[in-house]
């Protein structure tokens, strides 16, 4: 395993002269989520060096490894061993995500809403504070009680509060059977179905419905993943299910589907990689997944059982999709701008949905506790940007 020493005392003089001269860093992995997010402004601060796994036990499901080491690295290392991260981090494009970045973003992919999120998974973490202090939370086991959970915390701050250095994390074996179901469904009644079949005892791991006019029209893909007799049970009942509302439903082949659920995890689909003109935004919308189809007039791609819906728009409807979340229960995201637009000017509204009163608190004293000198480029994720 590399010496991380020499990297770690690196980042920590970084963090105190850009403190000394009150000066912001953006802290930065592979760069795989450059996109996300407003303006990236200060200096980079790489978190490359730390490299290598510091520990793994496959029969106790937990691994310890350095923030900068690829993702691919680690999923090699886990598949070797027949085992996964379940929630399906995103690596986006062709920079090599890093597990720093996967943490510190808290993205998941198609399975996010049936197995947990990146915070779920991550027992225990270290990170270097805008104060230049390494500090330790959480630890190296899944039944951890002491002190605060800020390790969890971390997932999703996008170096707001901190550089991660090193990660516990919580693993899990490959399923026994998996199987995906391919249904003819215009959008109202396949999530209709998706709502009846969450509430019964299915092994439902993952789904997505779009409308390809290219390819097939409205499809709903559904896929299973458990014991291999709830699987093979599920299917004739699920097939049935589709059929009884005027849908057809047919198994796909796995190594067929493998492919597919990798390119919707990290967005290579064509409807993430076609926008419909040059000035249109992927926005992202969370919602409760019993939230009925939206009467929008944009491309919509959904995941989750109707929890995630990607829509293709302009920034100037940024206004309509942030209230429109805010009344199913959730919030939207401006996701990605078209090539060339300016990060720092979504033209005609925000990047993400304005937080109240108590919410705008709670965070801007997390920050302050974490980086009182503000260091750490906390513009990225504020919501008035």
């Amino acid at each position: 395993m590399q010496n991380n020493a020499p990297a770690l005392a690196d980042i920590t003089d970084q963090i105190q002269q850009a403190r000394a001269s009150s000066s912001l860093l953006r802290i930065r992995g592979g760069g795989s989520k450059d996109f996300f997010g407003s303006a990236l402004q200060g200096d980079t601060l790489d978190t490359r060096a730390l490299q290598g796994i510091v520990s793994y036990e496959p029969s106790e499901l937990v691994v310890t490894l350095h923030a900068g080491t690829p993702l691919a690295e680690l999923e090699a290392a886990l598949r070797e061993k027949k085992q996964c991260l379940p929630f399906e981090p995103p690596h986006f494009g062709q920079s090599p995500a890093t597990v720093g970045g996967m943490v510190a973003a808290g993205l998941g992919g198609p399975s996010r809403a049936s197995v947990g999120a990146t915070r779920d998974y991550v027992l225990g973490a270290r990170f270097i504070n805008g104060r230049g202090e390494h500090l330790t939370f959480g630890g190296q086991v899944m039944k951890n009680v002491a002190g605060y959970d800020v390790s969890r915390l971390l997932a999703g701050s996008w170096g707001t509060l901190g550089v991660i250095t090193e990660v516990s994390l919580k693993v899990l074996s490959f399923a026994p059977s998996e199987a995906t179901l391919v249904c003819t469904l215009a959008q109202a009644p396949a999530l209709e179905l998706l709502h009846r079949w969450g509430g019964q005892p299915l092994p439902l791991n993952a789904s997505c419905w779009l409308n390809d006019t290219a390819d097939g029209g409205e499809t709903l893909f559904v896929r299973l993943r458990g014991a291999v007799a709830a699987v093979q049970a599920a299917l004739p009942r699920m097939c049935a299910d589709v059929a009884a509302i005027g849908g057809k439903a047919d198994v796909m082949d796995n190594a067929q589907a493998g492919p597919g659920w990798a390119a919707a995890r990290d967005q290579r689909l064509p409807f993430f990689t076609a926008p419909p003109d040059a000035d249109s935004c992927l926005w992202r919308l969370s919602v409760a997944q019993t939230t009925p189809a939206l009467d929008l007039p944009y491309a919509t791609f959904i995941e989750w059982h109707g929890g995630q819906r990607w829509l293709w728009a302009p920034a100037t409807a940024a206004s309509q999709l942030h209230a429109l979340a805010q009344r199913s229960g959730g919030h939207a995201t401006l996701f990605r701008r078209p090539a060339g637009a300016q990060a720092d000017a979504p033209a005609g509204g925000q990047v993400f949905t304005p937080l109240d009163a108590a919410q705008e608190r709670i965070q801007s004293a997390l920050q302050h506790q974490f980086d009182p000198d503000g260091v750490f480029n906390t513009r990225r994720i504020q919501a008035g940007a």
